[in-house]
C-alpha cells in the first residue's frame, strides 16, 4: 500500500512543476522584448544625428546624404616650382681690338672686380713709340714749311701795291701757303692715328663687372680680332634660366618675383623674371623664364638651382581637388539646386595651391558645392546636403 501511494504521488508533483514554469518563461521573454523595444525607441529618438539622419533617409526612400561646402571667395597667390642653370645675365667677351703684340703684364685675374676702362692686358709698344716720335717730327717740319710760306705771302702782299709783285706771284705764294697748311694737317692726322693705334694695343674693360674667365698670360702674343681673352659679367649680375612646362610658362609674367635656392647653398635669393622665351622646345615641351639676380658669391655660373615663382594673385572660390570632376566635356562640379537636387556646373580652374584649386569661371562662391563622392551622383538626383565640419 505504501509503495503504491508513493508511485501515484510522483506524477502529480511533476505536473504541478510544469504548469508553474511555463508562465514564468513567458514572463521573462516578454520582459526582454519590452526592454529591446524601449531601447530601440530611445536610440531612434536620442541616438547620434548621423545615424538618425541615415535612418530617416532610408525611410524617406534611400535619399543619399552628401557633404557640401560654400567656398566663398579667397585671394589666392599662385606658386610655380622650377629648376634651371645659373649664368651671367650679360656676359661680355673681351679680346684685342688693336694690332696685337707681345703681352707684358696681366694685372687682373678670375674673380676680380674691374671698372669700366681699367687696363686688363698691357702690350709691348716699343716700336709704336718710335713711330709716334717720327710722326711728331713730321708735324714740326710741316709746320716750319707753313710758317715760311705764310711769311713769303705776307711780304708779297706789302709789295703788290707798289707794283714790284704781280698778282700772279701773289696767287702762287698763296697756293704754296695753302699746300703747306694742308701738309701740317696730314702730319697731325698721321700722328693722331699712330697714337690711337698704340692706345688700342692695351686691352681695357668695356664695362664694370666681375671677371669670369681669363685666357692670357705674360709673354704670350695676341692678335687683333682673335679668341676672347676674358669674359666679364656686366655689373656682376646673374640669372637663373628656369625651365617651365607650357602651362606654367603661360602663367608667368615679366616682373614676377621669384625665390632662387642654389643646390650648393641653403641660402635663398630674391630675383625677378625679366624675360620669357617666345618659343617652346619641341622635344622637351618646355620654355625658359630668365630670372635676374643681384651678385652674390653663392651664385656661381653653371651651377644648378631651384626656384619658386609667383604666378600672380586672383580672388576666386577655392575648392579641394575632390570637389572638381573631369570628363570629356571638361571640368565641372555638382551644386545643390532647387528641392535639393544635384545640378552639374561647368567650371574653369586656375591657380593650384596647397589649400586647393581656384575656380576662375563657373562659380560665384555662394553655391553649395558637393565636396566629395560626386562621381556617384547624376544631374537631377535628390540628395540630403550636410555642411562640412
Amino acid at each position: 500500500m505504501n509503495y503504491e501511494s508513493t508511485v501515484e504521488s510522483e506524477p502529480q508533483a511533476v505536473e504541478t512543476e510544469g504548469v508553474t514554469a511555463r508562465p514564468r518563461r513567458l514572463a521573462i521573454i516578454g520582459a526582454i522584448a519590452a526592454v529591446v523595444l524601449i531601447g530601440a525607441l530611445y536610440y531612434f529618438m536620442h541616438g547620434s544625428g548621423e545615424d538618425a539622419d541615415a535612418l530617416a533617409s532610408e525611410q524617406a526612400g534611400q535619399i543619399p546624404r552628401v557633404t557640401v561646402v560654400t567656398p566663398g571667395n579667397t585671394t589666392v597667390e599662385g606658386k610655380i616650382e622650377a629648376t634651371g642653370t645659373l649664368a651671367p645675365r650679360r656676359e661680355i667677351p673681351v679680346g684685342s681690338v688693336g694690332e696685337g703684340g707681345r703681352v707684358v703684364s696681366v694685372p687682373v685675374d678670375e674673380g676680380d672686380w674691374v671698372r669700366k676702362g681699367q687696363v686688363l692686358v698691357v702690350i709691348d709698344r716699343s716700336v709704336q713709340v718710335q713711330q709716334i716720335e717720327g710722326a711728331r717730327a713730321q708735324v714740326g717740319v710741316a709746320q716750319a714749311d707753313l710758317n715760311l710760306a705764310q711769311a713769303n705771302l705776307d711780304r708779297a702782299l706789302k709789295l703788290v701795291d707798289r707794283g714790284f709783285i704781280s698778282k700772279a706771284d701773289v696767287d702762287r705764294l698763296t697756293s704754296t701757303r695753302d699746300a703747306a697748311r694742308a701738309r701740317v694737317q696730314v702730319a697731325r692726322a698721321t700722328l693722331g692715328e699712330l697714337q690711337a693705334r698704340t692706345a688700342r694695343l692695351n686691352i681695357y674693360a668695356p664695362e664694370s663687372g666681375l671677371v669670369l674667365t681669363r685666357a692670357v698670360e705674360p709673354g704670350q702674343s695676341v692678335t687683333g680680332g682673335g679668341t676672347p681673352l676674358f669674359t666679364i659679367a656686366k655689373g656682376g649680375e646673374m640669372e637663373l634660366k628656369a625651365m617651365l612646362g607650357e602651362e606654367d610658362l603661360a602663367k608667368v609674367n615679366v616682373g614676377a618675383m621669384a625665390t632662387v635656392t642654389p643646390v650648393s647653398s641653403s641660402k635663398s635669393f630674391q630675383g625677378q623674371v625679366w624675360q620669357i622665351a617666345p618659343t617652346i622646345d619641341q622635344q622637351s615641351r618646355q620654355g625658359e623664364a630668365r630670372i635676374a639676380l643681384a651678385y652674390a658669391p653663392e651664385l656661381r655660373p653653371g651651377g644648378f638651382a631651384s626656384a619658386t615663382l609667383n604666378s600672380g594673385t586672383v580672388s576666386a572660390p577655392l575648392l579641394p581637388e575632390s570637389a572638381i570632376l573631369n570628363d570629356a566635356k571638361g571640368s565641372y562640379v555638382y551644386v545643390i539646386g532647387k528641392e535639393d537636387r544635384v545640378v552639374r556646373r561647368p567650371v574653369k580652374t586656375g591657380l593650384v595651391t596647397a589649400e586647393g584649386i581656384a575656380v576662375t569661371e563657373g562659380l560665384s562662391g555662394t553655391e553649395q558645392v558637393v565636396l566629395r563622392a560626386g562621381g556617384f551622383l547624376n544631374p537631377g538626383d535628390k540628395v540630403k546636403p550636410a555642411k562640412a565640419k
